[in-house]
């Protein structure tokens, strides 16, 4: 890059951060100051919106980087084919939007200038096409923006970017065959060690269970062992008092007899009589 490139990158930088209120006023006195070809193209430099101009004061701070660091985790997944990934990844990235624009809003209202919804859902689209594409996340970050980013539009996103355009990409290349395969190698041994985990998590409940299914029967066990000895006893007691009821019938019957012996005597005793007194007669 020139030395001219790089003042008017830096002047456009500097102007582009600061209020659009203040803009015109600094811009034309900072091309005054630079003078020759360079402060004519610096009084060219166009007014940024309200969202390009929150999105560089968000480069400026420096709450772009998790969101590129995000992209590039993105694509990794994706080279991996890892859809449950992809899918954890998605949904961090919505959430890292909206944060962003949150703070971007926030940076816009301390420096006097509140977006309105409109111009936050333009920071939320800029700050998508940063994590979705690594050309326009290379533009986006050079805090150079002096209009939003919308990659569902055709227009070219160069035009956004006031001063120089970057050639490169603001995150590191694709990785190379050995380090992807590496990579794709601990993903799926991370993968293993997970679903070793939920097995061991799944066999240490279904052992919980198991134990408690033991107590539950051995203590039932115990109950109806404790009820058998009570009825063994309770048997033993009624054998013993059928022993007693058998040898009482015994005696019974052994004393009927010994009456009904009497009592036949008694009744041939009062035949004899019977049969004398008749004689008599």
């Amino acid at each position: 890059m020139s030395d001219a490139a790089a003042l008017l990158d830096a002047a456009a930088a500097d102007l582009l951060a600061l209020p659009p209120a203040q803009f015109t006023a600094a811009r034309n006195a900072r091309a005054e100051e630079v003078g020759g070809t360079v402060g004519r193209r610096i009084a060219k430099l166009r007014k940024p919106t309200l969202a390009a101009w929150a999105v560089n004061l968000l480069a400026r701070d420096g709450q772009l980087g998790e969101a590129v660091e995000l992209s590039q985790a993105l694509r990794e997944a994706q080279d991996d084919a890892d859809a449950a990934e992809m899918t954890r990844l998605g949904r961090q990235r919505r959430q890292l939007v909206a944060a962003l624009a949150r703070r971007a809003a926030d940076l816009a209202a301390e420096a006097g200038a509140p977006l309105s919804a409109t111009m936050r859902d333009a920071v939320e689209k800029t700050v998508n096409a940063a994590i979705i594409d690594p050309h326009a996340a290379a533009m986006i970050l050079t805090g150079r923006l002096v209009a939003s980013v919308d990659l569902a539009d055709d227009t070219d996103p160069s035009a956004a970017v006031a001063g120089s355009v970057p050639e490169g990409v603001a995150v590191a290349e694709a990785p190379a065959r050995d380090d992807l395969a590496q990579r794709r190698a601990r993903k799926a041994a991370e993968r293993a060690v997970r679903e070793a985990e939920r097995a061991r998590s799944d066999a240490d409940r279904a052992l919980t269970g198991a134990k408690t299914r033991e107590a539950t029967a051995r203590e039932r066990a115990d109950r109806v062992r404790e009820r058998l000895e009570s009825l063994r006893a309770e048997i033993a007691r009624v054998e013993k008092d059928a022993a007693a009821a058998d040898a009482a019938v015994d005696a019974a019957e052994e004393a009927t007899a010994v009456v009904r012996e009497t009592a036949t005597a008694r009744g041939r005793d009062l035949d004899h009589a019977r049969s004398a007194l008749e004689g008599l007669s």
